[in-house]
């Protein structure tokens, strides 16, 4: 079941902090491009800013995690006031591995929040933490992604996936 989140929720505000509490999460890796943003874009999604200072004052500890280059994430990351990795390497381990260790937490108290089955849930799965998977903000128009869209809707079929509520 490695293509199967934990949480699969709409959008970052949907996530709590009492629902990080029940299940014992104190941290968190952040993907940027359609969780946190548009792809590529720079506008925070709305209520973000909120969520971030709602987080933080109850010591939830956020660093983001993202495949994007240093050009990319640094500008955005800077503009929230979050510590960053670029160049994550999601699915692989590496990138997980390094925001573990900067956070200095372990894997059962660790979740990824992302939009992307392949990348974010895959990758947060098979390193062993806990995964939310986010609706995307925004449709992604190049052919890559709405290939990999469409493969999506076939897990989310598959393993019965769908928006939780708590």
């Amino acid at each position: 079941m490695l293509l199967k989140p934990n949480l699969k929720l709409d959008k970052i505000t949907d996530i709590t902090y009492e629902m990080l509490k029940r299940r014992n999460i104190t941290s968190l890796l952040l993907d940027v491009d359609n969780t946190l943003s548009t792809h590529h874009g720079m506008v925070l999604c709305a209520g973000l800013e909120e969520w971030l200072k709602y987080m933080k004052d109850n010591g939830i500890n956020l660093l983001i995690l993202s495949n994007s280059k240093k050009k990319r994430v640094e500008p955005f990351a800077e503009k929230i006031g979050l510590p960053f990795i670029s160049l994550g390497l999601k699915p692989l381990f590496t990138g997980f591995a390094r925001g573990r260790k900067r956070l200095n937490v372990g894997r059962k108290n660790l979740a990824i929040v992302g939009d992307q089955i392949f990348t974010d849930t895959l990758g947060g799965n098979f390193y062993g933490i806990n995964t939310i998977l986010l609706t995307p903000i925004k449709p992604e128009s190049s052919l890559r992604f709405k290939i990999k869209r469409r493969l999506e809707k076939a897990v989310y079929k598959i393993y019965k996936i769908e928006d939780m509520k708590e």
